[in-house]
């Protein structure tokens, strides 16, 4: 947990200083866009001072300097209007498409005389220098979202391998010593007919064949067939009713007929058992009630357990799923991603915390889609 939370904090910490940094860019790119406007407005005072003179100029005027100025505009889009809205004159506009109502509507505006005035709008250097930092924003988000899924994709990927190269060698390492205690248990069956323990050593040894066969199938594409869940949890509460204490007690709640669903039914089982072995850990030694219920909701087959464990706090109920995340101070916590892949990968349901409360329990629920739906 304390990993989960460091790496928590350490995202925190990158997106406050991705957001501090987009926040300066935009301050400084508003300045710069600001002292550009400034700088323009400043020349199209020039401008019309230029206009000014040149309307009033007579044969003495040295026009030179003024018809420099005037001609020294290129870029920005200017009008000269009569005191009527009519276009005396216009410079740097290649739409002339109703330039008084444009130009007086969305543009600035500076006075030549009594009788013209000089609308101007931004040049088009400065509207794009104005859209470009979100220009830029946008593509260097649109870039760093792309660049951290391919990560993800690449870092899960590689998870994958290690989780399947893990369960085959697992299961591969279990087969040797499985076989040779089924073949004492033979034995000891033979010499020991009427000893009431080696059945019960017979069905443990039964246990790891099949937990062995369910490492084995981890990685590989499991053939869900017609099960009834009803006899797959009798199953896991008989399993476990045994394994646990009896301060714990283990309930099913199932529909008077069987509920049929499209699963590999080990697979399913060791989902079961894990939230269940859970829940026991949450109870902390404690007495408790674990219920599990079995639902048909019109297309949907739920399956809920609720236990009266210590609950799940919010901060943590999005990381119960992740790999090595675990509350208790033993435990690899993967139980509950494993149980995740099983469900959503190989079956195509959904897991989650439905719902918990400090000191109360916590409720898991199971969706799956019904057989015929």
């Amino acid at each position: 947990m304390q990993w989960t939370d460091r790496i928590r904090q350490v995202k925190i910490w990158l997106v406050v200083a991705a957001v501090a940094i987009t926040a300066v860019s935009l301050y400084v790119s508003h300045r710069l866009v600001k002292d550009l406007q400034t700088e323009e407005r400043t020349k199209m005072e020039i401008w019309a001072e230029a206009m000014r003179v040149f309307t009033e100029a007579d044969e003495n005027t040295d026009l030179s300097l003024v018809e420099k100025v005037i001609s020294g505009n290129n870029t920005i889009p200017v009008v000269v209007l009569d005191n009527e809205g009519n276009v005396l004159d216009y410079s740097n506009i290649e739409d002339t498409t109703d330039l008084s109502r444009r130009f007086l509507a969305n543009g600035d505006s500076i006075r030549i005389s009594p009788y013209q005035v000089l609308c101007f709008e931004e040049s088009t250097m400065l509207r794009r220098l104005t859209q470009y930092p979100y220009w830029a924003l946008g593509i260097a988000t649109v870039f760093i979202v792309v660049a951290i899924f391919a990560l993800l994709v690449s870092k899960r990927a590689e998870q994958n391998k290690v989780w399947v190269g893990l369960s085959k060698e697992t299961a591969h390492q279990l087969g040797t010593p499985i076989s040779s205690l089924m073949a004492w248990v033979e034995v000891l069956k033979e010499q020991y007919p009427e000893d009431e323990m080696i059945p019960e050593m017979s069905k443990d040894v039964k246990r790891l064949e099949r937990i062995a066969e369910r490492f084995s199938k981890i990685g590989s594409r499991p053939e869900p067939v017609e099960t009834s869940l009803n006899e797959v949890l009798d199953r896991v509460i008989e399993y476990m009713d045994k394994r646990t204490s009896q301060k714990v007690a283990i309930k099913g709640h199932y529909p008077d007929h069987p509920v049929i669903a499209r699963i590999n039914a080990s697979l399913f089982e060791w989902v079961f058992e894990n939230l269940c072995k859970n829940a026991v850990d949450a109870m902390e030694g404690g007495s408790g009630r674990i219920d599990l219920w079995l639902l048909e909701e019109d297309d949907t087959i739920a399956i809920e357990v609720v236990d009266t464990g210590k609950g799940i706090r919010k901060k943590d109920a999005k990381n119960v799923f992740r790999p090595g995340f675990t509350t208790k101070k033993r435990g690899w916590g993967l139980g509950l991603s494993l149980a995740k892949r099983i469900v959503e990968e190989y079956h195509k349901g959904h897991i989650y915390v439905k719902e918990s409360e400090l000191g109360r329990g916590t409720t898991f629920r199971i969706e799956l889609k019904a057989v015929g739906k």
